[in-house]
């Protein structure tokens, strides 16, 4: 079981995410739609650094031009990309290209009413796909803190031949059901992992890391 704590905005942040066993890191930069959790490139870098041979780090971005997010991920030294947008595969095909080592995640949105909004069939570069909850409302594309029907991610999982990590208002209360009902590859967490003043909790991270690998 995949699990990647997502939004770390510094050092503190991914040592959390170090010392509670998580997998992978999730750094955003690049930020177009509504979040309180985007850092500049070169705070990332720091972060990733810290990172290194401990901890794989996925770059997470909004943007949608290939030349920015080349420029970003050259910068920080991540592992991973997850392009959180419905980019162009055409922009998708130039980052690949660019950055042949690079592993892709790609969003697969759906509303909290359970509305698929990606064509996944047009979906042509990608290693992982992550599905997520967007809230329109807000403009938020992630990070919303809202559930959605997990019988969409099973029918997902189940259909689609690429590993899919879950996301979208997942806890460290109900991350071992969400493993039960849809058996992903991975799981994602953001909000979920926070306190109330918005800022990453280490005993929230330790839970979540701890209940996903023991609902695998």
């Amino acid at each position: 079981m995949i699990v990647k704590i997502c939004a770390n905005k510094s050092i503190h942040d991914a040592k959390m995410c170090i010392e509670a066993g998580a997998d992978v890191a999730g750094i955003l930069v690049g930020q177009v739609h509504a979040s309180e959790d985007f850092v500049d490139p070169v705070t990332a870098s720091k972060i990733a650094q810290y990172c290194k041979d401990k901890i794989e780090v996925a770059v997470v971005t909004h943007l949608k031009d290939a030349k920015s997010i080349i420029n970003i991920c050259r910068t920080v030294g991540n592992s991973i990309l997850q392009l959180h947008s419905d980019i162009d595969e055409n922009e998708v095909e130039k980052i690949v290209h660019a950055l042949p080592k690079m592993k892709l995640i790609r969003l697969i949105q759906i509303t909290p009413e359970g509305e698929m909004l990606t064509d996944v069939e047009s979906v042509k570069y990608v290693d992982c796909f992550i599905t997520d909850s967007c809230n329109n409302q807000t403009d938020q594309v992630g990070g919303t803190g809202l559930t959605h029907d997990w019988n969409i991610d099973r029918k997902v999982i189940m259909t689609i031949k690429k590993p899919v990590i879950i996301a979208g208002g997942l806890t460290p209360d109900n991350v071992a059901e969400a493993i039960m009902t849809c058996r992903p590859a991975g799981v994602d967490v953001n909000s979920g992992c926070k306190n109330e003043k918005g800022i990453k909790d280490r005993n929230k991270v330790i839970s979540f890391v701890r209940n996903a690998k023991k609902g695998n």
